[in-house]
């Protein structure tokens, strides 16, 4: 990695606090941080990498708030959404070793890389019924990978639904099965949380609770199991993330736990009352939107309104499977069509607030703000540079109107995490990118073969 990178005569869009776009500006960095910014004169050392960015905008990297590890190995699985959720759980729970992990982990962080998105906060496995936690060794194959690729992640790890799960674990042909016990994965959590703090500045761990509601929240299992996790979130200062709340759930754990706290990220959000939009005022905790997820077609997220309420909202792709894929960019242009038609009126979520979005809300619902999401002296470099010279983003004026609408991933020349270079004309600096798909097919027929779904 170069010590000094001077990028050169872009536009570019800080999404500082004035949101200013400058034209025709340079950007340098220096040991990983972003030193200066300006549409004048920067001096640089003699020995510093000159990036010309003519025809490019360059701008803060993507943040995408809710996703999944292992999705990008279950695509395809099953004709629709009810039979991908089934093999799914099959899959994370019955077919997969470290290597499956691993191999995951590389394709997922190559297509952000691809998309340009530097940072990703993904739930370790399907969601609040197979976290696969009842061993560390999953979650470190997956995190060491991630690493190595170079982008910046949170992973949120935590306890399955209080119910009977056996987790088969495989090595080679031959497999052990482990009963799963939520006690035992609070453990886990707890040691991994340990094991990763301030290892390294591009890893973060997160906890995950099941979502459950006033109900459930009468049986006291579900209960304890809910308090151990919120005390075990705040006594190793982590994000708490939720995927899946709706009508009513916020207020009743508020009600219940009093769960929530301005590092609460809660995922989707959808069809909420007015008590749970109350919850999120009071407790300072953020919301990540998912405009192309399943759960918006059975809901809608009031990512406008309680934006207009002072909350902030983020957007997520909720991962690359079964039907979409990691590109932020489509669901900019997703978020603004799903709201403008709601109130059919496309003034809804402008160019500018949609950047913010999936940029510097993104930082703050991940409680990075002071680290990431806008170019800003002092920040440090997680920075895409986007062709324009393209016919869909052609002319180039415009440039927020022509990122938020008309841009999709592919667009993306450079991605840059840390001040590292990881791709450069589209094409990875450090991996091979034939290697990572021929390794994630390898991992793929593997898993089918054992899930009997070949």
């Amino acid at each position: 990695m170069a010590k000094v990178l001077l990028i050169e005569n872009g536009v570019v869009i800080t999404m500082d606090p004035e949101r200013r776009v400058l034209e025709k500006a340079h950007l340098l960095i220096e040991n990983g941080r972003i030193s200066a910014i300006s549409d004048g004169a920067i001096t640089a050392p003699a020995d510093a990498e000159r990036m010309d960015a003519t025809g490019m905008v360059v701008m803060p990297g993507l943040i995408d708030t809710h996703a999944h590890a292992g999705h990008t190995l279950t695509k395809g699985l099953g004709d629709g959404s009810e039979q991908w959720m089934d093999a799914t759980g099959r899959v994370y729970a019955q077919a997969t070793d470290t290597e499956f992990w691993a191999a995951e982990a590389a394709l997922s962080a190559l297509e952000r890389i691809k998309c340009g998105t530097t940072t990703a906060a993904l739930l370790f496995g399907g969601g609040p019924d197979i976290m696969r936690t009842e061993a560390p060794e999953a979650a470190r194959a997956h995190l060491a990978t991630v690493l190595d690729m170079g982008v910046r992640e949170v992973l949120a790890i935590g306890p399955n639904r209080p119910q009977r799960h056996v987790y088969r674990t495989f090595t080679g042909d031959a497999f052990i099965e482990t009963p799963v016990s939520t006690e035992a994965q609070l453990a886990i959590c707890a040691e991994l949380a340990d094991e990763w703090a301030n290892r390294d500045d591009r890893i973060r761990i997160a906890m995950s609770l099941p979502v459950f509601d006033a109900g459930e929240l009468q049986n006291r299992t579900v209960y304890n199991l809910s308090r151990q996790l919120r005390d075990l979130a705040r006594e190793k200062s982590t994000l708490l993330v939720q995927d899946g709340h709706r009508s009513g759930s916020i207020a009743a754990n508020a009600a219940a736990l009093e769960l929530f706290d301005g590092r609460s990220l809660l995922a989707h959000c959808i069809d909420l009352t007015e008590d749970d939009i109350a919850v999120l005022k009071q407790s300072g905790a953020k919301v990540a939107h998912n405009p192309s997820a399943l759960m918006s077609v059975s809901g809608r997220c009031p990512a406008p309104e309680l934006i207009e309420q002072g909350i902030t909202v983020s957007l997520g792709t909720d991962a690359a499977a079964p039907d979409r894929s990691f590109d932020m960019f489509r669901n900019m242009f997703q978020a603004h069509r799903y709201h403008a038609r709601h109130f059919r009126d496309d003034r809804v979520l402008p160019p500018m607030q949609l950047l913010e979005m999936a940029t510097i809300a993104g930082a703050r619902a991940l409680s990075m703000e002071s680290e990431i999401g806008s170019l800003e002296p002092g920040k440090r470099a997680d920075i895409i540079l986007v062709n324009m010279r393209q016919p869909h983003l052609w002319p180039p004026a415009h440039p927020v109107q022509r990122i938020a609408r008309f841009a999709n991933g592919a667009d993306v020349d450079t991605t840059i995490v840390g001040g590292r270079v990881l791709m450069r004309s589209r094409k990875l600096v450090d991996h091979d990118e034939d290697a990572i798909l021929d390794r994630a097919g390898r991992a793929f027929r593997t898993m089918m073969g054992r899930a009997q779904l070949a």
